[in-house]
């Protein structure tokens, strides 16, 4: 790929993820010039649900992509927590947020949203099977050289390529060359799961009439160490995951090891354990919804979590998981990947040129604004993490405080959470709905500049 000279850069994304994909659509809009590499030869978009909320949604508005996620999506209303024998130990509304911020949870199966943004992804600008080897940079260009023996080259390189980033065990083996990598960036991912997800084929109405409520709440189970969470989405059909929480790190470790290569048998042995576990579905088991899931739709993720301080290095930045890989119990680690995406698009749109100057000036730019957000975010993963499956009385007693918090606490919580929601500052902003206060975000100098001009002559501001 050639790389002319010209105020706009040339930006190699590594990963065709959610952040990877929400940052070319917003490349696209902003008319930076992006090309996509992913290192699997076939998108395959796996995962049980998801859920997207207030903190994100407005950028879906901005970019007309919010009704075509809410006809594969369900309002969320609540989730609910049981025992191992699917009894209820407390619940929490999450319709407060609609009032506080205009916007619904809406939660849909992970496939449905991967489907829906890559489909606004030019075919042209992404590529399928390029596995990187290595990183170079070289006379004010970064050139990323893969394993097919093709090199490609541009002004910056995003590592979207998720937690065991290639991207950023490049530019991390640099530094520590030249012992400027913190010592905490060379310490493993902590572990905390494994987790069996998988989405249902459709089911009979009859047998599960909940599903035809257009609604739903989240139903989590946990006990000994097991935990089991099921989400109704479209298509009258059930995501489902399944997560055996870690003891200590030795069996984290013993685990990974023995699990080195994923495969059928490692699946097997896992729906083993939980296929006898009730349901709160017509008296149900696991294995009914298991049994009812495509073999090719259930996938095994190994959960582990790091907040990275050094986020880039020369031309190299890092979003999602590459930099902040979080537990998702929060329901975040997608959320915090695609803020980083927003936040990143906005600072490569006010780039002055494409000096190393002005990319530093834009990546320390992209790290200030998201940093503190995805560290809270981050924290309250691991919370949430120990709320829901955590073994000892010290996080069963969290637990119990937790779900029975005075409404004026969750609206709080709710209003704080709500009032983090940047958008793209190059793109007309969507309006602010309902009641609660949004933190201000830096302004697109270069977007005012150009509304302003445009006003003097005469123009559409938009």
């Amino acid at each position: 790929m050639s790389s002319p000279e010209r105020d706009s850069p040339i930006v190699l994304i590594v990963g065709a993820g959610l952040s990877g994909l929400l940052l070319a659509q917003l490349l696209e809009r902003a008319n930076i010039e992006y090309h996509v590499y992913e290192r699997a030869s076939k998108v395959k978009p796996l995962g049980a649900a998801m859920t997207l909320g207030p903190s994100i949604l407005p950028v879906f508005e901005q970019l007309g992509l919010l009704e075509d996620l809410k006809k594969v999506s369900y309002e969320v209303k609540a989730f609910v927590l049981r025992d191992e024998n699917t009894k209820i130990i407390g619940s929490m509304a999450l319709n407060g947020q609609k009032e506080i911020s205009g916007y619904e949870g809406q939660l849909f199966a992970r496939p449905a949203l991967y489907d829906l943004m890559l489909s606004r992804i030019p075919t042209k600008k992404i590529t399928l099977g390029k596995k990187i080897l290595r990183i170079e940079e070289k006379d004010n260009k970064v050139t990323i050289h893969c394993a097919d023996n093709c090199t490609h080259t541009g002004d910056i390189l995003v590592g979207a390529d998720g937690a065991y980033s290639t991207v950023r065990k490049s530019i991390y083996d640099e530094m520590a060359s030249k012992r400027l990598l913190p010592k905490s960036d060379s310490e493993d991912l902590e572990a905390g799961y494994t987790t069996l997800v998988g989405v249902t084929s459709t089911l009979d109405l009859e047998k599960y009439p909940m599903l035809a409520e257009g609604s739903c709440s989240s139903e989590f189970m946990g006990g000994n160490g097991r935990s089991w969470v099921l989400m109704a989405v479209p298509g009258n059909r059930i995501a489902w995951a399944c997560s055996l929480q870690f003891q200590n790190v030795e069996e984290a470790k013993r685990h990974k090891f023995s699990n080195a290569e994923w495969g059928p048998e490692a699946n097997a042995a896992m729906i083993k354990e939980f296929h006898h576990l009730p349901i709160p579905y017509s008296g149900g088991k696991m294995g009914d919804l298991i049994d009812l899931t495509p073999p090719d739709m259930i996938s095994k993720v190994y959960l582990e979590h790091k907040m990275f301080e050094t986020w880039y290095y020369k031309r190299s930045v890092l979003v999602g998981d590459a930099c902040h890989k979080m537990l998702p119990a929060a329901g975040q680690g997608a959320v915090n990947a695609m803020q980083d995406a927003v936040i990143l698009a906005n600072c490569l749109y006010d780039l002055k040129n494409n000096t190393q100057e002005s990319i530093t000036e834009a990546f320390k730019s992209y790290r200030a604004q998201r940093w503190h957000h995805a560290r809270e975010q981050y924290d309250n993963s691991k919370f949430l993490a120990k709320v829901v499956g955590g073994l000892s009385w010290s996080e069963r007693l969290v637990r119990t405080i937790f779900l029975h918090l005075p409404k004026w606490v969750v609206d709080k919580n709710n209003e704080k959470m709500c009032s983090y929601r940047p958008q793209a500052t190059f793109l007309p902003m969507a309006p602010f709905h309902g009641t609660g206060a949004v933190l201000p975000q830096l302004p697109s100098v270069r977007y005012t500049r150009e509304q302003e001009e445009k006003k003097k002559a005469g123009g559409v501001v938009v």
